[in-house]
């Protein structure tokens, strides 16, 4: 008789009697009618009425456990809770039950829990929620979770707990959180890119390598398996003729196979990788459709490092993959690319290697070139960011001939601020580590030549930006040796621009003197400085030198101590090493001298132990 009015209505008195000892048709509509009691009266319903409910849905029926979670959400998500410790009182509720034996009723629950996650405080979710016992929907709510803190929280503490829950013991837990990966990444966009790509990354793989079962099989099973992935890299391919299906599912499976291929090279064994994978891996890298050609490119540096020693077979695919028309090809190959030559040009027998480096030398040309062309500047600031590494692994006979023209065309013409500059970096690391003094020289004459007395002016910026970069690059005596004193010349440029730009470095200028050693050249800068003082005219430079000058004439108190010490030490290192390269050019003179007098007189070319003193410096060089 009490249900002709509404409940919400009851005085609560009324509703602890229903809810007590009323039937459950009465009990369902006091708590599907809870929202409006908390509105009218909140603290007496959450003081009298919800811990009766609370007490009423242990063992109630599978109604009342819904209406609950439906009122439920309903307070959470309509902001009528004024304060946390009631929205504690009912988070509660909802953790006691998610574990309900009815499935229905436990996923009624968690969908209350995941639709009210961004009602919840933050200091509530991490204690109750993230680490709450019932592992399933801790994966399930880990995505929404994520879009409440901001990035250094994500990174420091709820990446971990993600690694973590990749390594759960109970394979549910790790097949709940696959699917939960791409709410991760979508949600961490604003973490910087690289975190969150090694760390999405490495979730990947340890579900991976967790869940390999190569150790539980047996030989047949493996066969099976291994017969069963080949199967799959080749789906919707046509074997007669050149007809592909452009079915979206089967090119989605050759992209997943080329990101498991890692896997299935240590899976089969890389003594059987000829046999058993090489086929299948060559197809993916050549296949019709880009976006697999470019994930194969973009697991390619993992397979050449199982490969070890056998890296030469999938040399062909390397080539393939750098004369790839598709820039995103090329981007997902270059992004690994110092990983894969490092693979490539440091395995192997000599020989073997030498009879490829024309065709990979032309290889990492063209696809320079191609992307050059092309509208992608940043591309373009990639790869010559990864090319640098190519002074440590090349000949640098081979390097000074093929790519240091290659690169100084790039940074005399290209346009793009960002690619002139990394166009400079690489072209001051090619010039570090080359052993032969005339070609470092001839190098040096270039830039003196073609930028530093250039007839443009925008070449004499140039000039200026890669004595920036060589200041970070080359010890204080080279850079003081080569670079100084061409840099101050441009005192005199007619060029307001250069004198602007000039100014600006000179407190860098500054800080690569060691006196008393380069007092002279402390007075060349001093000159400058007068100069620029005295008799500059344009408004801008003058307001310029104003600002740099007390940072000029003397170093700044606010560099402290251990930091300069740390900078003096690094300088030292790198001179060290330069030293290093003159001994090592010199001891190249006089083995290959000894190699022309051993032809005569072969008793002497045991004694200079052909060349391994060479090979053994070249191990004390990283860039």
């Amino acid at each position: 008789r009490g249900l002709k009015r509404p409940v919400g209505t009851f005085a609560h008195p009324v509703g602890l009697r229903v809810v007590r000892s009323g039937s459950e048709v009465q009990r369902v509509s006091v708590i599907s009618n809870l929202p409006s009691l908390v509105r009218q009266n909140p603290a007496e319903t959450f003081r009298r009425v919800v811990p009766k409910v609370r007490e009423v849905l242990n063992g109630a029926g599978a109604e009342i456990q819904l209406a609950a979670a439906a009122s439920f959400l309903t307070i959470l998500q309509d902001d009528i809770i004024l304060i946390h410790t009631h929205t504690y009182s009912i988070l509660k509720i909802v953790l006691l039950h998610l574990n309900h034996r009815d499935t229905v009723v436990s996923n009624a629950w968690l969908e209350t829990l995941l639709l009210s996650i961004n009602a919840l405080p933050k200091e509530t979710i991490k204690q109750e929620v993230i680490l709450c016992s019932i592992i399933i929907q801790r994966v399930l709510s880990f995505g929404l979770i994520l879009t409440l803190f901001l990035c250094i929280s994500v990174k420091k503490e709820l990446l971990p707990l993600a690694r973590s829950l990749c390594q759960d013991p109970e394979f549910e837990v790790r097949a709940c959180m696959c699917r939960q990966l791409e709410s991760i990444a979508r949600q961490s966009v604003e973490i910087h890119r690289s975190d969150l790509k090694h760390c999405f990354r490495s979730l990947l793989w340890i579900i991976l390598f967790d869940d390999r079962v190569s150790g539980s099989l047996s030989d047949e099973q493996k066969s099976h398996l291994l017969q069963t992935f080949k199967e799959m890299c080749t789906t919707g391919l046509q074997t007669d003729g050149n007809q592909t299906d452009s079915n979206n599912e089967s090119t989605l499976i050759r992209c997943n196979c080329c990101y498991n291929l890692p896997a299935m090279v240590v899976f089969a064994d890389t003594a059987h990788f000829l046999s058993e994978l090489y086929p299948s891996f060559s197809s993916l890298c050549s296949d019709p459709e880009v976006c697999v050609r470019r994930s194969a490119a973009a697991s390619f540096h993992q397979v050449v490092k199982l490969l070890g020693s056998k890296v030469q077979l999938v040399h062909k695919e390397l080539l393939c993959l750098l004369q790839d028309d598709a820039l995103e090809v090329l981007d997902a190959l270059m992004t690994h690319v110092e990983e894969t030559l490092e693979a490539v040009l440091s395995r192997g027998e000599n020989q073997t290697l030498d009879n490829k480096f024309p065709d990979l030398m032309a290889g990492l040309l063209l696809a320079e070139q191609k992307i050059g062309r092309s509208l992608r500047w940043r591309l373009h600031e990639k790869l010559l960011q990864r090319y640098s590494c190519l002074a440590r692994l090349l000949p640098g006979e081979l390097l000074h001939q093929s790519f240091s023209p290659r690169i100084f065309i790039i940074l005399t013409t290209n346009k793009v601020l960002p690619v002139q500059k990394a166009a400079a970096r690489t072209f001051c690391t090619f010039l570090r580590y080359n052993r032969k003094q005339e070609q470092r020289q001839e190098m040096m004459g270039r830039l003196i030549q073609d930028l530093a007395q250039g007839r443009s002016y925008w070449h004499r910026l140039r000039f200026l930006d890669v004595c920036e970069t060589a200041t970070e690059i080359f010890s204080r005596k080279y850079f003081n040796k080569h670079f100084l004193i061409p840099a101050l010349e441009l005192v005199h440029d007619p060029v307001a621009n250069v004198r602007y730009k000039l100014c600006q470095m000179l407190p860098r200028l500054r800080s690569s003197l060691r006196l008393p050693a380069d007092k002279q050249l402390l007075q060349k800068l001093d000159f400058c400085v007068q100069k620029l003082l005295c008799k500059e005219k344009d408004k801008d430079v003058v307001a310029m030198i104003r600002k740099v000058t007390p940072t000029r004439v003397q170093t700044s108190p606010d560099i402290q101590f251990h930091k300069r010490q740390e900078r003096d030490l690094l300088d030292q290192k790198k001179e060290k090493e330069e030293t290093l390269l003159l001994e090592m050019e010199q001891l190249e003179r006089q083995q290959n001298e000894g190699k022309l007098n051993s032809d005569k007189h072969p008793e002497r070319k045991s004694k200079l132990g052909g060349g391994s003193l060479s090979r053994n410096l070249d191990l004390q060089f990283s860039l």
